[in-house]
């Protein structure tokens, strides 16, 4: 199951957090597991930012924030992020000219509703 991390940012001194984000990007790509990643301006508001990052699996995911570097780089930066939205989304839907694949969620039908150490996996996807 793939996931897409997705960080959105506001900055106004551009050249220094472009900089920022593609060292935090090459410290994430060089992850295993981690395939792909896009920083991207918006065309209406210029201090707007979306980082979108797309990993193999949610294991990759959280294998790519642990080494050290990663966290003193990356994570500082992901937490300047806007907090008001989730960052990390499974893909149920993956297409490509010719072919669309539907990912079986990895969620339990009950993931909104158990607390942090109750849950041991899901019983029945979504």
């Amino acid at each position: 199951m793939p996931v897409l991390l997705i960080a959105r940012f506001t900055a106004d001194d551009v050249e220094p957090f472009v900089e920022r984000v593609r060292v935090a990007l090459e410290l994430l790509l060089a992850q295993p597991g981690c395939q792909r990643a896009l920083l991207a301006r918006s065309t209406e508001a210029a201090d707007q930012w979306v980082l979108t990052v797309e990993f193999a699996s949610v294991s990759a995911y959280r294998r790519a924030l642990s080494p050290f570097d990663v966290r003193t780089h990356v994570i500082p930066l992901l937490a300047e992020a806007d907090t008001t939205e989730p960052a990390a989304y499974e893909v149920v839907l993956e297409g490509q000219p010719g072919e669309v694949r539907h990912h079986v969620s990895l969620l339990a039908a009950d993931a909104d509703t158990v607390r942090l150490g109750e849950a041991s996996g899901p019983a029945t996807a979504r």
